[in-house]
Formats: C-alpha cells, structure tokens, sequence
C-alpha cells in the first residue's frame, strides 16, 4: 500500500501538520492499519476506500497508538490527495460515526481544502477533570482567561478545552506524555486545547494530543471546528469567521479559518492550505 505524506494547514508553503494518506481499494485488516499509522509516526494516518459512487469515500483514522472517530488535519489531507488523483471538486465522506464532505482544488504548487465538520456542542468542564489538568500542566486558576470558560466541546471528536490570559503561559506549555495519556483515557478526550486570545476574531492555540501518543500537534482541524462551535454557544462576537495559528511554538506553524454560521450546533467550514512532503505519481485526468 503507497502512503502519500502530505502537511495541512501549511502557510506559505511551510509548516502544517503532516498526515499520512492510503488510498486503496478495500482496508486492510485493522492490525495492519495501526501497524502502518505507527510505522508512519504522524498524529494520523487516514486510510480511504471507494463507497458506492465515484465521490463518496469510507474513511478510518488511525493515530500511532489507537483509532481516532474523526481527524481535520488528516481529511483536508486527504481531500488535497483525492484532487491530485481524481479532479478538483467535493467528496462525500463516510466516517465511523458521521458523515462530511471535504473540499479541494489545485492552488499554485499545492492545493487547497476545506472540509464540512460533524454537528458540534459543548459543555461547562466537569470540575474533576479541569482540577486535574490544570495540576498536568502545572497551571494555576488565576492564569485562565474568565472570558472563555474552561469547556468541553465537540466538532465530531471530543476535546478540552482552557484558554489562558497571557501569552507566555501558551509558550511554557509542558506536561508529562504518560500521565497526560492516562488523564485523557479516563476522560475520553481526544485532544486538550490550550488557546490565547489575541482577538474576537484571531486566536494562538496549541494541542496536546497524549491520548495517541503525540505530545503536541502542529494543527488540529476537529478542535478548531469544536472551538468554533463553542464560541458560537457562547454568544462571542465571533463575525461568523475566526482565524487561529497553531503550531507556531513547535516550529510548525499552521494556519486554520474557520467559517461558523448562528445556527446552534452547525457544520463548521474548516479550510487550509497543503503541502506535498511525500505523494504517488498523480493519475492522468
């Protein structure tokens, strides 16, 4: 099986976050797909079969450790892939638990995609779980921003998130990979969020991803759409768009614009630019 690397949510042609990207006709057995997601060593690995129709897609998401429901990153990779072999255009996405459609069109040396988010909710961060990752991390109460809440919030998979008043403190990140895993497992988390607020509209943010076995990710695409939704739940003047750098403290800076309407619970459009780092010769079209 031929496994094309490609890095989402790049900007300028830099950074992003590296997928891996399988296109075949039928899956493997799911022992062979964690043991290529592993052996590829991304935060995902995303694996694509033909389901019916020439645009619609059965899609599994495997990181290096364990099956993940749903991947953003990973699918604006694969939608980057699925135009480079197939034509621009929209794809239809069948994924374990929902269904979305993703984007892409040729775009200088790249491609660009956007993809269409599971519904989305949050809720208040149940006090057990924010007293524990805040003791993770090493942060104190009065370092979160009052303005957003700590929440748990949902875009197709679920997250954490705080956000924090000074930027330095997103900087200082750091926390223990093994005991973040175990804090995630029992909370069902895919991913913690941390974020500053640089403005309504602008946001800084970094992933801890322990639960795969990732302690950061350069871009997380279903955290961004929760996070939108979350802001939408809230009542922020949010403008119907947001913007949000990630990646940017790891030396892989990443660009996500999210695009929400003031429907409660709505598909968030997530959209980015790709980088090819590693892809099959393209298909005649």
């Amino acid at each position: 099986m031929t496994v094309e690397r490609i890095a989402a949510f790049s900007d300028a042609g830099k950074g992003g976050n590296p997928a891996g990207i399988a296109i075949a006709d039928q899956f493997p057995p799911e022992a062979e797909m964690r043991r290529i997601a592993a052996e590829v060593g991304y935060s995902e690995t995303a694996f694509a079969v033909p389901d019916g129709a020439a645009d619609h897609w059965r899609v599994r998401y495997f990181s290096p450790e364990s099956e993940v429901a749903f991947c953003g990153h990973a699918t604006i990779a694969l939608g980057a892939a699925l135009a480079r072999h197939s034509g621009d255009g929209r794809y239809h996405l069948k994924l374990n638990t929902a269904e979305i459609t993703v984007e892409a069109l040729a775009a200088g040396s790249g491609y660009s995609a956007a993809l269409q988010s599971p519904p989305t909710s949050s809720k208040p961060a149940r006090p057990g779980l924010l007293d524990e990752t805040l003791a993770l991390f090493g942060y104190q109460v009065d370092q979160l921003d009052p303005k957003l809440p700590p929440a748990e919030i949902h875009g197709g998979a679920d997250h954490l998130v705080i956000t924090l008043k000074h930027r330095a403190d997103l900087a200082s990140m750091n926390y223990d990979l093994d005991a973040g895993r175990a804090l995630m497992r029992k909370y069902a988390l895919v991913t913690i969020m941390l974020v500053w607020v640089r403005n309504d509209t602008e946001f800084d943010v970094r992933n801890a991803f322990a639960s795969g076995g990732v302690l950061e990710d350069p871009a997380t695409g279903a955290a961004a759409a929760a996070f939108a939704g979350y802001l939408r739940d809230l009542g922020w003047p949010h403008g119907n768009h947001i913007h949000i750098v990630q990646g940017e403290d790891m030396g892989e800076k990443s660009v996500i614009d999210a695009q929400l309407s003031d429907q409660p619970g709505s598909s968030i459009r997530i959209s980015g630019a790709t980088r090819m780092i590693d892809a099959a010769p393209a298909v005649d079209r």
